[in-house]
């Protein structure tokens, strides 16, 4: 089992470890689930994501190659500037979706940490038509993510970069806590945030950590888990790889249209995704919600609607804000409209009333 540079950390911080894509992650801390997610929606929290993966791409044709390889136009992307994506397999299915950043005379591709090897092979496998090169740095990328609507305050006393100034979905290089790394305003939360991809040895990753919590706790700053993380997600409709989307799902129906751009040129999956489109879709990735606290769907329960078994749920919780349960699944467009009445069926056959509701949840 893998860990994170920060591990000994969460262990010092009594948090509950559990395997997470091959490595051993924070859970939650001792205050719980509930607290962590409402300090990230309040104050400002912090996630040891280094697990996700990194690759550094460059050389002459790294643009034509990720034009290629992604559904969305690399084109538009400037130094400074970050980009949501995902990649297709031919069948218009997902490999993964991604983050792709573009540093000047490299770009660098963050993937799901379940992904790595078979997200660098797929980019190599495809590599040898174009002159690019690939590096995979996740085992040297430490990458920690401070969410929350104080979290620009919260660093702010540590760095020279101007935070604020940053905008969604950019990023600078500068030092942070005397470290130099790449603040990214980007999140999983929906809050206001960053992430900060940095290298160096244990006793930096520790005085990065120590510090981000110096400077933070005159706002309130606690760590956060996976489990937080993803109650966070699930209430901004964020899809999860492997939950909500995977190779048997394609990125129209999944509600990634907007990051799909069909006439920037060839890409893999293009074909197929163009006759999705001419056809129209014919399931829709949607959000529901339950009408109690109690009524929690869980990943596999169906979904019904009369009789008839219209789907299943793909990721489900409770909302800590909504204090009710909520969820997303497939379902045949016709169903898929807001307002739309179905019911989710437990393992044991309990059944409880749900709603299709707009995302986000909240």
């Amino acid at each position: 089992m893998k860990q994170t540079i920060f591990a000994d950390i969460h262990r010092r911080l009594g948090a509950k470890m559990a395997p997470f894509a091959g490595f051993e992650m924070p859970i939650h801390y001792p205050k719980g689930i509930l607290h962590e997610h409402l300090a990230v929606r309040q104050r400002v929290g912090v996630f040891d994501v280094s697990h996700m993966g990194e690759f550094r791409i460059w050389g002459e044709e790294a643009l034509p190659f990720l034009q290629q390889m992604t559904i969305n136009d690399v084109s538009k992307l400037v130094p400074g500037r970050a980009q949501y994506s995902a990649m297709c397999y031919s069948h218009g299915g997902i490999v993964d979706d991604l983050v792709l950043y573009h540093c000047g005379d490299f770009y660098m591709m963050v993937v799901n940490a379940a992904n790595i090897g078979k997200d660098f092979e797929w980019l190599r496998a495809h590599a040898g038509a174009y002159r690019v090169h690939l590096e995979d740095v996740s085992e040297r990328t430490h990458l920690l993510a401070v969410q929350g609507p104080r979290s620009a305050e919260a660093l702010q006393a540590l760095t020279e970069v101007p935070l604020l100034e940053i905008p969604y979905y950019h990023h600078r290089w500068g030092k942070l806590a005397g470290v130099p790394m790449l603040i990214s305003r980007t999140g999983y939360t929906g809050e206001l945030g960053y992430e900060l991809y940095f290298e160096g040895d244990q006793a930096a990753a520790e005085h990065v950590w120590q510090e981000i919590f110096r400077a933070g706790a005159a706002f309130g700053i606690e760590p956060a888990g996976l489990g937080a993380r993803d109650t966070l997600r699930l209430e901004k409709g964020y899809c999860l790889y492997g939950n909500d989307i995977d190779e048997t799902t394609n990125p129209l129906e999944a509600g990634l249209g907007w990051i799909t751009k069909l006439d920037k040129g060839d890409f893999n999956g293009r074909e197929v995704l163009l006759g999705v489109k001419q056809q129209g879709i014919k399931r829709r990735l949607v959000g529901f919600r339950t009408e109690s606290e109690r009524a929690i769907p869980r990943q596999h329960y169906a979904i019904v609607h009369g009789e008839q078994t219209i789907g299943h749920v793909t990721s489900g919780n409770i909302s800590p804000i909504l204090r009710l349960g909520i969820g997303m699944g497939y379902v045949p467009v016709d169903y898929a409209g807001p307002g739309t009445r179905i019911e989710i069926v437990g393992h044991g056959g309990r059944r409880f009333a749900a709603e299709v509701v707009k995302l986000p949840f909240v």
